[in-house]
């Protein structure tokens, strides 16, 4: 058994304890391994602003880990939520790059973890005329400040 059948399975036995009826597709992208849930109750299952969702994850990745202790980490979506959340921040920080492009003013996003920064980073690494810069140190959740490249 890989170790995303695995994580298939314990997310099932879970989630079927909480009583939520689920199917889990196992998904393979760029980003690495996906379960993606599809549930009725995903509202509830999400939490407000992912919470929830979040934490599925992270107890997901923890049992895991438990049994299989090289396997790589398992992202956990529910009815498109991640996916759905993802696309419209990196649009969003497109957008702010368009403005930053045209007007030369600088932008800051909201705080973001490390995985969001890394998708925003990875939209400017070859962007001639933008960049992007994380602020605030050593935070978990850190702002970027989009900018013009400097000569």
């Amino acid at each position: 058994m890989t170790a995303i059948e695995h994580a298939s399975q314990i997310l099932d036995t879970m989630l079927g304890y909480l009583g939520f009826n689920v199917r889990i597709d196992l998904v393979e992208d760029a980003e690495g391994q996906l379960l993606q849930v599809h549930t009725d109750e995903g509202s509830k299952l999400i939490g407000k602003h992912g919470s929830t969702m979040e934490d599925i994850q992270y107890l997901v990745n923890r049992v895991l880990q438990r049994h299989l202790p090289d396997a790589p980490r398992i992202r956990v979506d529910i009815d498109y939520y991640r996916a759905m959340k993802e696309e419209k921040m990196v649009n969003d920080a497109r957008e702010s790059g368009e403005r930053v492009r045209l007007t030369g003013k600088s932008e800051t996003l909201p705080p973001l973890n490390s995985y969001h920064r890394r998708l925003i980073h990875n939209l400017f690494v070859n962007d001639a005329e933008v960049q992007s810069i994380s602020l605030d140190g050593n935070a978990r959740f850190k702002r970027i400040q989009i900018r013009k490249r400097r000569p």
